[in-house]
């Protein structure tokens, strides 16, 4: 009998990959904090962990509406559709607190506090994927 790693770890270990996008999308508003007219953007977490849990328990309910491309040939390339894939769309633009004269809606001290909640979620989801590893190992040992 083998372990299936997707039932045993559920949702945790897409989370710590979407907790990693964003910290990169966070990262690069920083880097262009005095970049003029670049708009901040940053990622529903909530909203795309609810998606893919959705997804994961086959729901057709987040299908909604939504149209399925046909895989007619192995080569075809693989269209993400959604905010799954995290590309452009997946990416929404933060409203500013105050205007800038040049048009740059990064607040530094918001992405840093953005960035730092971000950090600590991950680093939960982390030890929690962690307990996770442990109990399994401590299966397969017989302990």
């Amino acid at each position: 009998m083998s372990i299936s790693f997707a039932n045993a770890l559920g949702i945790h270990e897409q989370a710590l990959s979407f907790r990693t996008q964003r910290a990169e999308v966070l990262a690069n508003n920083l880097v262009n904090a005095d970049t003029p007219n670049f708009k901040a953007r940053d990622i529903d977490f909530a909203s795309v962990l609810a998606e893919q849990n959705q997804k994961a328990q086959g729901s057709t309910t987040a299908n909604a509406g939504s149209f399925a491309m046909a895989h007619t040939n192995d080569r075809h390339i693989e269209v993400s559709t959604g905010s799954a894939g995290l590309g452009e769309e997946g990416l929404l633009y933060r409203n500013p607190y105050q205007p800038s004269l040049d048009q740059n809606s990064v607040d530094a001290q918001v992405e840093q506090a953005k960035y730092a909640e971000n950090a600590v979620q991950f680093q939960a989801s982390f030890t929690l994927l962690n307990s996770k590893f442990k109990g399994l190992l401590g299966a397969i040992r017989g302990e």
